[in-house]
């Protein structure tokens, strides 16, 4: 029996990485931090890379258009059997978030990994 590819824990859409290398293009490096409630609900938070402080337990899950994507410990446990997609939709994002006055926003959506790419986290230590 072959060993399932190991999927991706974060994705984004076409026009999600537009928007990620245009605010490459205007603010240099940036990253993702998937936000777990309080002010912005569930939306994840774009950042100039040094302008967020990644905690010591944060969880790197992967990369989006050359952006470092990262979550909670606590959240990652909620989320870890589905994979993070970014999308944008139209709307003022976040107020702490890069997006936020330019009438688009990032937008998690997600998909539940199946038995065998659980399998192949698992077997890669990714879960």
């Amino acid at each position: 029996m072959a060993t399932a590819t190991v999927p991706e824990q974060v994705t984004a859409t076409a026009e999600a990485l537009k928007l990620i290398d245009e605010l490459q293009g205007q603010h240099g490096p940036i990253m993702f931090y998937q936000s777990g409630g309080c002010c912005e609900g569930s939306a994840p938070m774009c950042f100039p890379v040094g302008e967020f402080r990644i905690g010591s337990r944060d969880k790197k899950v992967g990369e989006i258009g050359g952006a470092e994507f990262f979550i909670s410990p606590q959240q990652f446990e909620y989320w870890k059997h589905t994979q993070i997609i970014i999308d944008v939709v139209p709307g003022f994002g976040a107020a702490f978030s890069l997006e936020g006055p330019g009438g688009l926003q990032f937008h998690t959506r997600s998909r539940v990994f199946t038995d065998e790419e659980i399998h192949a986290l698992r077997d890669a230590g990714k879960i």
